[in-house]
């Protein structure tokens, strides 16, 4: 079967495709970040959420049946969803659909895996009847056109396609590891190996899944129902239904390619605190990697209607002023001044608060004489007067948490105050 391939493929492959977002996992690795909340709900990019980013991509590709999967600390991921993401005309099959764990298998069980966790629901997806099924990560920062590689999964006549980047040999361990030839048909695939091994020709770069896979639908049925008798099975798609259907099946690579701009590939976990610190302030460089004003490929997200930002107070001791930053609707920088930051909404900086290479989550009120630097505010903090952070690792330690790279998480608890409800 041959297929011309566009800029953007949009087609009865992708209206016949069901989208399943993976998004019920506990983020522990950003600590108090998800404390109370699913990391794909986490905030991002000053007024998105980071499910907003595979919902995106499913609807700028064509695809709109989506089902998203929610299990742990899922009610302000429900709330975005519902208040941002439904509208999607039912009478056109169109739809964002919400899987919480329901223990609907016997016997009765929360999602034990990623695998577990689609494999629940099979019925649900048996009633949509879907030609191909898109398995997604619902905590991954990335702009994407599924269309070309449903296409090229098609072409290749494969049971399983999975998407793949290169990362540096360094970080691969973290990673699930793909080994393939020259036909790109996998031959090996290792999940978060301890010695990676490197790409042919390259000494510094693995080849390293995205957690991305396009099924034949009836091939998906089958390796679930496999997986869910195996004994020693986790019930995880990279540990094991994908290994298991490489000897067995027509399983291929599709290299990751940002086709949309043209531009390097740009796709990011962001796991740790330290990775949301950077991948943030990233966003507020000259010329990002990651393009937010994007007409081709937009995000969509759900946000409150907040009036403009506003800069107030122009005298050479009391500058409102943000430099290199990004800043939402409805902050107010009041006679301080704000560099390389992200603002989320609804923040206020007083007079005399200087902020440095911090990201601030929204309804944050930063008040006089502040200091602030490299750090991560979480939603609902207020600091009060002449609070410093960021400035002695040993003074920071002693209240909040501090990372391996020296970036400070601040929340409300560590400051003694209620945490806001994260809605």
């Amino acid at each position: 079967m041959s297929l011309v391939h566009t800029e953007r493929f949009v087609s009865r492959l992708t209206r016949n495709t069901l989208a399943l977002i993976l998004a019920g996992g506990r983020g522990t690795r950003l600590q108090d970040l998800t404390r109370w909340r699913a990391k794909p709900a986490v905030p991002f990019g000053g007024k998105f959420r980071i499910i907003d980013f595979p919902l995106s991509n499913c609807i700028n590709s064509g695809i709109r049946r989506i089902g998203v999967l929610t299990q742990y600390k899922a009610h302000s991921l429900i709330q975005h969803i519902q208040k941002g993401w439904g509208f999607l005309r039912g009478e056109f099959g169109e739809f964002v659909e919400l899987l919480p764990a329901q223990q609907r298998v016997d016997p009765p069980s929360w999602y034990l895996g990623t695998a577990d966790a689609v494999f629940q629901n099979i019925d649900i997806i048996r009633n949509h009847d879907p030609d191909f099924v898109l398995i997604l990560a619902g905590d991954h920062i990335y702009k994407m056109d599924y269309g070309p590689m449903i296409a090229r999964h098609v072409e290749r006549h494969a049971d399983l396609t999975v998407g793949c980047i290169e990362v540096p040999l360094g970080e691969a361990r973290d990673f699930g590891i793909v080994t393939a030839n020259d036909e790109s048909q996998m031959t090996e695939f290792i999940e978060k190996p301890q010695n990676p091994k490197p790409m042919p020709g390259s000494s510094e770069f693995a080849y390293a899944s995205m957690g991305i896979y396009v099924f034949s639908t009836q091939f998906l049925y089958d390796q679930l129902a496999r997986d869910a008798v195996a004994p020693n099975s986790s019930r995880d798609f990279a540990k094991d239904i994908v290994p298991a259907a490489i000897p067995m099946a027509r399983v291929y690579a599709y290299r990751f390619q940002d086709v949309i701009s043209g531009r390097r590939a740009y796709w990011r976990d962001v796991g740790t605190v330290d990775a949301f610190w950077q991948a943030n302030l990233e966003l507020a460089d000259a010329v990002p990697e990651l393009n937010l004003y994007d007409d081709e490929w937009p995000i969509w997200t759900y946000q409150e209607q907040r009036p403009p930002a506003k800069f107030i107070y122009d005298r050479a001791d009391h500058l409102g002023m943000a430099v290199n930053s990004m800043v939402s609707g409805g902050c107010i920088i009041s006679g301080a001044v704000v560099r390389h930051s992200v603002l989320f909404s609804n923040v206020r900086v007083d007079s005399g608060a200087a902020v440095n290479d911090a990201v601030v989550l929204p309804n944050v009120l930063i008040e006089r004489d502040c200091r602030v630097r490299r750090a991560v505010i979480d939603q609902g903090c207020r600091l009060p007067p002449g609070t410093v952070v960021g400035e002695s690792a040993e003074e920071d330690a002693r209240r909040f948490h501090v990372t391996p790279r020296g970036v400070v998480l601040v929340t409300p608890e560590m400051l003694g105050q209620q945490q806001q409800h994260d809605s």
